[in-house]
């Protein structure tokens, strides 16, 4: 390949961030990063600072449960028309745009209560707010899986995690200053007004144009039949058919398009990014630890980590658009759990602020290519009929394993010391190495591009299903 050919090749692969939806997808990622704070560390913080007692703080934490139980009405999403909404905007449109009014509402209702007096509203304020945002996420996803081709889901992912990195920050640092320069319900108050910045962008986007493969016509047309073949009659038939549709076929689509590599796929999307997970819950007291200061930790881990990780994304996205998802999905497998390491090189340098800059950058950078590319791996892997159900599904079993471990990571560092530590860290990411390898011969979305079931396209063609009723 000349020299000019490769130059070419690279201002294609960077021009896929110039695409419409691409950029849009920068303003929804900060309108779905904003709320999370919002109800989580922001809000405990405010709460503390106003006096409220710690064990209801503890309890009102338990809001931000509905990020991870969203599998629970993802189904609903999908499938449930908005009345008038729907008709005038688009089944993602309609379920994105009412979540997010919701959103922006229960925060203006956040900001004009007051907590000491009736914490209680408070409390169902921060419930809505949160299954709001879980419902919001849900949609969004499913809206960048079915927007734009594979191709760009790199660039897609990459620019929906700076907009949300960039939210976190100002719901974060930015709400903390509001509040310290004004107060608590000023703070909330701007926060309700930033996300009009995604209302604007939802009623600019255009809905996506998908259709529908004929695996899935031939699916749910065989649940037609059982329908029809059936003695229910009236509200119990159209409640069973509404169920069949929304519930089961998604799950059943999924492994008929895979078959007994299904198991081997969840195995892979559950240990991808065990080992980060595993890794950062300890991160900061490490960093205490080793004896670096908080201006330190906060201006290189924090900051300088963020600006790392954003690159990393974008660089992540601009590969996929050019080699494709498959070589960097086993890359980066590779890379993040390697990437490890060099926190056990630092655990022996000690506290030299080169040392964290190099292990920051390394990993970083790393997690964020990993992020985009798993983000275009998950997507290339929904069938656009049940974008929702089955992307709410891969993200909780991506998440779940990690997040249980985490809790006995304290227990792991305490026994075997942080440079052990962070080995074990890399060592349990093997399995998703040896996972990677062996789907991209037998499961890989491209692999099903050449070798498509026999009853039918897969999924990344398809999308609304025939309605059950």
């Amino acid at each position: 390949m000349s020299a000019d050919t490769g130059r070419a090749g690279r201002r294609e692969a960077l021009r896929v961030y110039l695409h419409p939806r691409v950029v849009g997808m920068a303003f929804l990622g900060f309108a779905a990063g904003l709320p999370l704070l919002l109800v989580g560390g922001t809000f405990t913080a405010w709460l503390r600072d106003l006096g409220v007692e710690l064990a209801a703080i503890g309890f009102l934490s338990w809001v931000g449960l509905a990020h991870s139980i969203k599998i629970v009405w993802a189904p609903i999403v999908d499938r449930l028309s908005i009345p008038w909404l729907t008709a005038v905007l688009g089944r993602r449109r309609a379920w994105i745009l009412l979540a997010q009014v919701l959103i922006a509402l229960c925060l203006l209702g956040i900001a004009f209560t007051d907590p000491l007096r009736h914490l209680w509203l408070v409390a169902v304020w921060a419930v809505v707010a949160a299954f709001a945002s879980a419902t919001q996420d849900i949609a969004v996803d499913a809206y960048r899986v079915e927007a734009v081709s594979r191709r760009r889901q790199g660039a897609m992912a990459a620019t929906y995690v700076t907009g949300y990195r960039v939210a976190l920050l100002a719901a974060g640092a930015g709400a903390l200053h509001i509040a310290a320069v004004g107060n608590w319900s000023l703070a909330y108050g701007a926060m309700a007004l930033l996300m009009g910045v995604g209302i604007v962008t939802t009623l600019i986007i255009r809905e996506p144009e998908v259709r529908v493969s004929m695996g899935t016509r031939q699916l749910e047309q065989r649940v037609l039949d059982y329908l029809a073949a059936t003695s229910h009659r009236g509200l119990r038939r159209d409640l069973g058919a509404w169920f069949i549709g929304a519930v089961i076929c998604p799950f059943a689509d999924f492994f008929r398009r895979y078959g007994l590599a299904a198991l081997a796929v969840l195995a892979f999307i559950a240990t991808f990014r065990i080992s980060d997970i595993f890794m950062g819950v300890m991160a900061n007291p490490f960093y205490l630890d080793l004896g670096f200061s908080m201006r330190e930790i906060a201006n290189v881990a924090a900051a300088f980590g963020l600006a790392m990780t954003l690159t990393g994304a974008a660089v992540g996205g601009a590969l996929v658009a050019r080699y494709g998802i498959a070589p960097m999905l086993v890359i980066t497998a590779v890379m993040a759990p390697l990437t490890n390491l060099t926190f056990s090189w630092l655990a022996v340098l000690g506290p030299e602020i080169h040392g964290l800059v190099l292990a920051i950058v390394a990993d970083n950078i790393t997690g964020g290519m990993a992020i985009a590319v798993f983000i275009a791996y998950l997507s290339s892997l929904t069938n656009t009929a049940y974008t929702a159900t089955q992307y709410a599904l891969f993200s909780s079993v991506m998440t779940l394993p990690g997040q249980f471990l985490g809790g006995f990571t304290g227990v792991v560092a305490s026994q075997l010391g942080w440079f052990w530590f962070f080995i074990g860290s890399a060592v349990i990411g093997i399995p998703a190495i040896l996972l990677a390898l062996l789907l991209i011969r037998t499961a890989h979305p491209d692999y099903m591009e050449r070798n498509p079931p026999p009853d039918g396209q897969r999924g990344d063609d398809a999308t609304p299903a025939v309605t059950l009723r």
